[in-house]
């Protein structure tokens, strides 16, 4: 069951929720807000692997650091 993270923009609180089924409507655990977006999160597994990024990549591909040891 994928979790996913949300921002409201009702009252910018960030929040969980497990999301069932491909059509979720989900609200805001706050206030009750349905203008909800979802956020950009990090993966949530660690590779045994090395990794070597992309020539003329600053980092993964899936987040924003520049740094790989902070994701990996």
């Amino acid at each position: 069951m994928p979790i996913y993270e949300y921002k409201c923009s009702n009252c910018n609180e960030e929040f969980e929720t497990i999301v069932l089924g491909s059509d979720p409507h989900v609200t805001c655990p706050r206030c009750n807000g349905k203008d909800v977006k979802r956020l950009m999160s990090p993966c949530g597994f660690k590779s045994s692997g090395s990794f070597t990024p992309a020539s003329g990549s600053s980092g993964c591909a899936g987040c924003s650091s520049s740094n790989c040891s902070t994701c990996h």
